[in-house]
């Protein structure tokens, strides 16, 4: 309803007491200011100023006004001083997102990093699957992602890239008690008859599909289990057995094993995706990310 402009000449003429220094102060012509005073006067609803035979004054109306109008003048003066410490890379907030087994060690270690580089920033994280995270890095709603080609490939979006930050083995999770759990290296023909463990399958193309159709099966049960603690409890209890990315393994329970594959093609890529102009503590994170994985 009100333009800030207006307001600031509402509080300049408020504080001089005169049209005519309001216009000097803020470098304007006294009939410039007098049309604008009478253009906010008319969105106002009626006068703000008593007109003396020397000056003018506050009536009711624009003390109620001017009070609101320091109050609006004084937020936008942060938010500038914010805005400017922000695109400078000295702080303000940084939102960003990763996927799950990212936040277990990666973005923890990168984030500690960042707090002691850059102690006025404050970050503001979210988690979710990659796919969601690009979406949201489309839309604005975050400044940095950490994502993932797994289990189905790199999803793409425009305004967002993306770079390698590192590739992650994928293991296979077994309970303590089972037969193949002190193998070592696993052949992943030797798993044909288990049921799977796994957030996405058969709907569209995923890493375990094809890494079962290079060795000659169609696993006979799928779980659709999202959660990482829901895939760990049920390979503990023998229901199953999951993929488990190395980035992952740090929180793996003690009852179950990791074994490596022999089907070289079972690792995902991370990546760092940004938008198209990132920030300058976004970048900062972002090296403090290749930093870790180094």
């Amino acid at each position: 309803m009100f333009e800030i402009d207006a307001l600031r000449l509402l509080v300049a003429v408020a504080e001089t007491g005169s049209f005519t220094k309001a216009a000097v102060r803020l470098n304007y012509t006294q009939s410039a200011v007098s049309r604008r005073i009478a253009a906010l006067e008319q969105r106002a609803g009626g006068p703000l100023f008593e007109r003396l035979p020397r000056g003018v004054r506050l009536n009711p109306a624009g003390r109620v006004l001017h009070r609101h109008a320091l109050e609006v003048l004084d937020r936008m003066t942060r938010a500038e001083r914010e805005l400017a410490v922000l695109h400078a890379g000295h702080g303000g907030l940084l939102h960003m997102g990763a996927f799950a087994t990212a936040n277990i060690s990666l973005v923890p270690a990168a984030l500690r990093a960042l707090q002691e580089a850059r102690p006025d920033v404050e970050v503001v994280a979210v988690e979710g699957p990659t796919d969601t995270l690009i979406a949201r890095l489309a839309d604005g709603a975050l400044d940095l992602a950490v994502v993932s080609d797994y289990p189905s490939g790199l999803p793409s979006a425009d305004g967002v890239t993306t770079s390698l930050l590192c590739e992650d083995e994928l293991f296979v999770a077994l309970p303590r008690g089972h037969r193949l759990a002190g193998a070592g290296t696993i052949d992943l023909r030797e798993l044909h008859d288990e049921a799977w463990l796994q957030s996405a399958y058969g709907d569209r193309p995923t890493m375990l599909a094809n890494a079962c159709a290079r060795a000659g099966f169609t696993p006979r049960k799928i779980i659709r289990i999202a959660e990482w603690t829901g895939k760990f409890g049920y390979v503990a209890a023998g229901l199953g057995v999951a993929l488990v990315p190395s980035l992952a393994a740090r929180a793996v329970p003690d009852e179950l094993v990791l074994c490596r594959l022999t089907d070289p093609a079972l690792r995902r890529t991370v990546h760092v995706a940004l938008p198209a102009a990132p920030l300058p503590t976004a970048l900062k994170l972002r090296d403090l990310l290749r930093d870790t994985v180094d």
